[in-house]
């Protein structure tokens, strides 16, 4: 029996057992003088990794070596390592900026610098080791972070204070990272960064002085600060795209993993059927070294518990070469779906084609054709809606209490409400049916699939990676980053880090970084007369958030 069956048998039986069980699992912590009542499982006592990753000792860039915030994460990390570089001069490099660029970037809801100082200062007496000791992060704020406030960006969280740290921010900071702040978002993780009454926050690093350029879905801030070299790399959430688009959208490589590879335990519910965690990282290599930390079983989460065991991500993200050509580590075959040349605007179809163009000539990738079935539409489409009254009822206290509580995303919980359980079986039914139209039958002819849309993956959790192909003009603005989207079967994440591996070792869109914002162009009265004009409305968020 091949590992792709057994695969597809323990996600399919996966899948089953979390649908059932998601109202039982799904609970907020009961806020009590901004500390949880009823959730006190340490996560720090299930965080141990199912595997030991390592970094290997890669060539470290020119421009990394004079500027520590150029570094990738791996770059980091070596440099770290041999000691070319301590942690105390990698942090303070990074709070160099944040104090710098911050009030243009508001990528963040919280700066810890006296605390990511102190701890840098430990790494570099021998205190803290592990493979990430002395590499400053940023943590979206929808994560427990242990007396740290976590307030998912909204009045009903404002005053939270975790006494814990969620699974993945323990394993992380258990293999030596620092928490450098924590990442702006939308408010309860439905729309891009905003306040809670619509108006724009993070901005996309790309465009500073532009904010109705959008930066992507609610990982807006842990995005930008890695965008806008504020951190070495983040963490962000996925419930409805928020790990990819956002990457998409800044030229960052992002990886939202299938369900259950990594633990959601700490962090604040949107979807328990469709929350994940996962990197957004500045290359396909930091991508595999994060979720390497990160993965594996948490028996506080029970999505996690067994599954097959998490492959060796980082071997998989290191490009292979024969004769000094770039080739695919394994025989891969490429779904290209009808629509991905089509519905877009010229600049984005070419980058597109010189995707496919530029795969094509690296041995061991095959481009297939692949064809959606007659009702994908409907059941990417208006099924979409069923996640509505699972993310409702656990809010069902603070509905009832305050409506205000919510913010500019009130409408989209409200509709949650008013889906019958009619509906939400039929629901059901038409994910099973989607289901079995992507394993069954467009996955049945390739091995990873390029995607024009994250829904599609998002509903069902397999995995899926977004990645930097090239830059368009949009607007006034002459460097807007373009992203491609991977989907593949279950627990297969290696398929994808590999395409991309390969695609990063052919290209270098991966390592442009945007030009510093000029400071004097956004003022407080500018800014407030720009984000004025793209504060997002009620009716937005419904229609489009995640």
């Amino acid at each position: 029996m091949s590992d792709r069956t057994v695969n597809r048998r323990i996600f399919l039986s996966r899948s089953a057992t979390v649908a059932a069980g998601a109202a039982a699992l799904t609970a907020l912590p009961t806020l009590t003088g901004g500390a949880v009542a009823g959730a006190t499982t340490p996560a720090a006592a299930a965080a141990r990794p199912s595997s030991r990753p390592t970094v290997p000792d890669i060539t470290v860039r020119a421009a990394a070596r004079k500027d520590p915030t150029e570094a990738t994460l791996a770059e980091a990390v070596v440099l770290l390592r041999t000691r070319k570089l301590t942690a105390t001069a990698l942090v303070d490099a990074h709070l160099d900026r944040i104090t710098k660029f911050e009030s243009v970037y508001q990528a963040f809801n919280a700066v810890t610098a006296d605390a990511a100082r102190a701890r840098a200062a430990a790494v570099d007496r021998g205190h803290v080791r592990g493979l990430l000791a002395g590499v400053p992060l940023t943590i979206k704020d929808n994560y427990y972070t242990a007396g740290i406030p976590t307030t998912a960006n909204s009045f009903i969280f404002q005053d939270f204070v975790p006494p814990y740290d969620a699974t993945s921010v323990a394993r992380l900071t258990g293999a030596g990272a620092i928490v450098i702040g924590k990442g702006q978002m939308g408010p309860l993780a439905t729309t891009r960064a905003t306040q809670p009454n619509g108006v724009i926050t993070t901005v996309n690093a790309w465009t500073p002085g532009d904010p109705s350029v959008d930066p992507g879905g609610s990982s807006t801030g842990p995005a930008c600060s890695v965008a806008g070299r504020m951190a070495c790399s983040s963490i962000g959430t996925q419930t409805g795209g928020s790990i990819v688009l956002p990457s998409n959208q800044q030229n960052l490589t992002g990886l939202k993993p299938t369900m259950g590879r990594t633990s959601i335990y700490g962090v604040i519910p949107l979807s328990y059927t469709r929350d994940h965690s996962g990197p957004l990282a500045r290359d396909v290599l930091d991508a595999a070294v994060m979720l390497s930390v990160m993965a594996g079983p948490d028996r506080n989460d029970p999505r996690t518990l067994g599954l097959p065991a998490v492959p060796d991500l980082v071997a998989s993200a290191l490009p292979v070469r024969r004769g000094g050509k770039v080739v695919m580590r394994r025989s891969t075959r490429i779904g290209v779906p009808a629509d991905f040349l089509t519905g877009v605007t010229d600049p984005v179809k070419k980058l597109r084609t010189d995707f496919l163009n530029t795969m094509a000539k690296i041995p061991g990738a095959k481009l297939v054709d692949v064809t959606y079935p007659n009702d994908w539409a409907l059941l990417t489409g208006t099924f979409n809606a069923i996640r509505l009254s699972e993310r409702t009822e656990p809010f069902l206290p603070y509905l009832q209490k305050d409506l205000t509580l919510f913010g500019v995303s009130l409408l989209s919980w409200l509709q949650g409400i008013f889906l019958s359980g009619d509906e939400w079986i039929t629901g059901q039914r038409a994910k099973n049916h989607l289901i079995r139209e992507v394993l069954d039958g467009v996955m049945s002819k390739c091995d990873v699939l390029l995607q024009t849309s994250v829904v599609p993956f998002d509903i069902l959790g397999l995995p899926e990676i977004g990645f930097p192909i090239g830059f368009q003009a949009l607007g006034a603005n002459p460097t807007v980053p373009v992203g491609g989207i991977l989907g593949a079967g279950p627990y297969e994440e290696d398929r994808l880090i590999e395409v991309v591996a390969a695609y990063q070792a052919s290209t270098d869109w991966h390592l442009r970084r945007p030009a510093d914002p000029v400071l004097p162009a956004i003022t407080p009265k500018v800014r407030a007369a720009v984000t004025a004009g793209t504060r997002l409305t009620p009716e937005y968020v419904a229609a489009n958030g995640a």
